[in-house]
């Protein structure tokens, strides 16, 4: 049987023809992920040796890239950052929001990463909590988790967040006080806030901060987009938007804490696309995988050039130390664990039942330290690095 066709092996056979064709096009963020990938769990990075004490099985394990763009890379990260969310989960329905960028809002985003995307992050956050907290629809104060992709299944830019929202939330504060006793407010069965109301709000919270953006001199444009400099070409971009739909995308509720964590992980740590949709690498060309939403999820198989695939690839790279993980509203980071703590009292339940009610669900340990054989503990008993020997194990002089 074959090995499995990677990203690593296109990178491997393709990756020094495309930087040679694309010198003074690639950024230091697209040259060190491609590096990266080449490179993983092979020898060029060490890795340590592992036996079994058992029935003395050897085997040897290379070190990974840990580049957050590396397909093979995110298994592990995304089962230690599940697990670490364990005490984030509650017993209610969550929901899941989209909030999608338009056509022309996508190459202003490409030209300036780390600006757009934050405002992106910032507005359908905003967007969330400000419907909800209206009176008029959740009336709550809510949290929720959202996480920034930037691809389609044809491996397109297309920006967009998904939002990971528990269905309630608690009741208003009124000058940094709680208006009475506290109450969880939950979500009608089935649904949660009005997409069009959504799409309105996200839309001006959008377009407002960009504009903010652009008067703080904070974009910057060029190739295509190099007319966007004069400010009455930026307003009229802008005002051709504010005409148009923006797309908001509420998917059915799915069921409690097991469900949302299992759902979850889809989304967290998923890269532009996983080795498993690689069909074939032959004759300079690449064929994967795809779903055309358009013609209802059905799969089909795209064939490209490889240095287009590469280039679709590296669209999807994110800017130095930016985060594509944020929490907002009572799961925001500086008060996440009393917000928490005070959603499982009044929800009637305590920290303890909700940790056991979800345990069944916990991702799975990796089995990496299992040997293959007798499924005992392997013991790491030599670790090296570029160019050295591992030592052999204790029990490999023993008759």
């Amino acid at each position: 049987m074959s090995a499995r066709l990677e990203v690593a092996d296109i990178m491997r056979r393709h990756g020094e023809a495309y930087r040679q064709a694309h010198e003074g096009h690639l950024g230091r963020v697209e040259r060190r992920t491609m590096s990266a990938i080449e490179l993983c769990r092979t020898a060029a990075l060490g890795g340590h040796l592992e036996g079994c004490p058992s029935c003395r099985t050897i085997r040897v394990s290379y070190n990974s890239c840990r580049n957050r763009h590396c397909p093979k890379c995110q298994g592990q990260a995304c089962r230690d950052w599940l697990a670490a969310r364990q005490g984030d989960l509650l017993p209610v329905p969550y929901f899941h929001v989209v909030f999608t960028l338009p056509e022309p809002m996508a190459g202003i985003a490409f030209q300036n990463k780390a600006a757009v995307y934050s405002i992106l992050f910032k507005a359908a956050a905003e967007t969330l909590l400000t419907i909800a907290a209206d009176p008029k629809h959740l009336g709550a104060e809510i949290g929720l988790v959202a996480v920034l992709h930037s691809w389609g299944q044809n491996l397109h830019y297309h920006p967009h967040v998904h939002c990971i929202v528990p269905g309630g939330g608690l009741s208003p504060t009124r000058f940094g006080r709680r208006s009475g006793a506290a109450q969880w407010i939950a979500c009608r069965p089935g649904f949660f806030l009005p997409v069009r109301v959504l799409s309105r709000l996200f839309r001006r919270l959008f377009l407002q901060d960009l504009q903010a953006a652009y008067d703080a001199g904070n974009l910057s444009f060029f190739g295509d987009l190099a007319g966007l400099m004069a400010p009455a070409a930026f307003r009229r971009r802008l005002a051709e938007v504010r005409r148009v739909e923006w797309i908001v995308y509420a998917k059915p509720p799915f069921g409690g804490p097991g469900q949302m964590l299992t759902y979850l992980g889809r989304y967290t740590h998923r890269v532009a696309i996983a080795n498993s949709r690689l069909v074939s690498m032959a004759d300079g060309r690449v064929s994967f995988r795809w779903k055309d939403y358009r013609h209802r999820g059905k799969v089909k198989v795209m064939t490209l050039d490889a240095h287009e695939f590469i280039r679709r690839f590296l669209l999807h790279t994110l800017p130095d130390g930016f985060h594509r993980i944020r929490h907002y509203g009572f799961l925001a980071n500086g008060h996440r664990a009393q917000k928490l703590e005070l959603c499982r009292r009044l929800l009637t339940i305590t920290a303890q039942e909700s940790a056991a009610d979800t345990t069944h669900d916990r991702p799975a340990a990796t089995p990496a330290s299992r040997c293959s054989w007798c499924g005992r503990q392997m013991v790491t008993f030599g670790i090296w690095r570029c160019g050295e020997v591992p030592r052999r194990p204790f029990w490999s002089d023993s008759s």
